[in-house]
C-alpha cells in the first residue's frame, strides 16, 4: 500500500515547561504584625489595654495604683510539606527537565498557604488566657451581615465606621477581597459618580485605595470558605490586627533517593503559625 504524505509529519515539543496561571506571591503577610522566629511549638502575644486616669481628689493625697490590663493571644505553629518523585527512567525519557518547576509550583502553593493561614485567623477562632486555653470568637459586633446583596459601598462604610469607632490606626488599612466583590461595587445602586470611578479605577488597577483601605484581592477567601455555600467573607483590618511567625520559612530541597532508585526529590517546607491578637481591628464582611 502507498504511504500518503501524513506519514512525513512530525510532531514539535517545547523544551520548556509553562507553569499554569496561579497566585505564587503571599499578599497578605505584608499586612500581619513583622514576622517573628519562632522558638517552639506556641508564640505569646503579649497585649495591654487602655486604663483611664484618675482626678487628684487633694494636695498630698495617696499616689493611686491603677492596674495596667493585661491579656494575651497564642499562635500554634503548623508545619506543612510538598514532595513528588520523579523517577530517573521517566526524566530520561523526557525533554524538558521538571524538576525546577515542579519547586516552584510548590513554593507558590506555601505562599498560598500562609495567605491562607492568615485568612484562618482574621475571621476564626483566637486563643487567649495565661496559657492561650481559652478560646474567643471574633465578637458579633465585628461582623457585617450579608444582607441579600454582594459587597457595597454601605458595608465599606459600615466598616470604616467600626475601625473608627474602635480608635484604629487610620494608616495601615487594608481590605482583602475577591474580584467578584469589585464587580459588586461597581453594581452597587448608592454610588456616587466620583465612588463609581474609583471602583472602576479599582477593577482596572489604575488606583489601589478607597476610603481608607488598600484593596488586595485572592481568590482563596472562596477556598476558606467552601463550607459556606451561601456567603463567602471578605475582611477589612489594620495592620497588625494578625501576629505571624514561622518556626521554619520555605525551604526548598532537592535530593537523590537511593531507597526509590535513587529517584528525584522535589521537596518543599516550611512550619508557622498565626493569630488574631486585636479584634477591634477586624470586621468580617459576608457577601452572596
Amino acid at each position: 500500500m502507498p504511504e500518503t504524505i501524513t506519514e512525513a509529519f512530525v510532531n514539535q515539543y517545547q523544551n520548556t515547561m509553562r507553569i499554569l496561571c496561579q497566585q505564587s506571591d503571599s499578599r497578605l503577610e505584608g499586612t500581619t504584625i513583622p514576622p517573628v522566629k519562632m522558638e517552639g511549638e506556641y508564640l505569646y502575644w503579649e497585649r495591654l489595654g487602655a486604663t483611664e486616669a484618675v482626678e487628684l481628689p487633694g494636695r498630698h493625697s495617696d499616689t493611686p495604683n491603677i492596674e495596667p490590663d493585661h491579656s494575651r493571644r497564642r499562635s500554634t505553629a503548623q508545619p506543612y510539606v510538598w514532595a513528588t518523585l520523579l523517577d530517573r527512567v521517566d526524566a530520561a525519557r523526557m525533554l524538558v527537565d521538571p524538576k525546577g518547576p515542579y519547586q516552584q509550583v510548590a513554593k507558590n502553593a506555601m505562599n498560598r498557604r500562609k495567605d491562607r493561614v492568615i485568612l484562618a485567623a482574621l475571621g476564626g477562632n483566637a486563643f487567649g488566657g495565661h496559657a492561650g486555653a481559652t478560646t474567643v470568637a471574633l465578637p458579633a459586633a465585628q461582623h457585617i451581615a450579608a444582607g441579600g446583596v454582594g459587597m457595597t459601598i454601605g458595608k465599606l462604610l459600615n466598616a470604616k465606621q467600626l475601625l473608627d469607632e474602635a480608635e484604629a490606626p487610620q494608616e495601615g488599612r487594608v481590605f482583602v477581597h475577591t474580584s467578584e466583590d469589585l464587580i459588586d461595587l461597581l453594581g452597587t445602586t448608592e454610588v456616587t459618580s466620583a465612588d463609581y470611578n474609583t471602583v472602576r479605577a479599582l477593577v482596572s488597577g489604575q488606583v489601589d485605595t478607597f476610603l481608607g483601605f488598600k484593596f488586595i484581592q485572592t481568590e482563596l477567601i472562596y477556598l476558606e470558605n467552601a463550607s459556606t455555600a451561601a456567603a463567602w467573607f471578605s475582611y477589612a483590618y489594620v495592620k497588625g490586627a494578625v501576629g505571624y511567625g514561622n518556626i521554619e520559612e520555605i525551604t526548598v530541597r532537592l535530593t537523590e533517593r537511593a531507597d526509590k532508585n535513587y529517584s528525584w526529590q522535589p521537596y518543599v517546607s516550611m512550619d508557622m503559625g498565626a493569630t488574631r491578637v486585636e479584634d477591634a481591628l477586624v470586621v468580617e464582611i459576608a457577601a452572596v
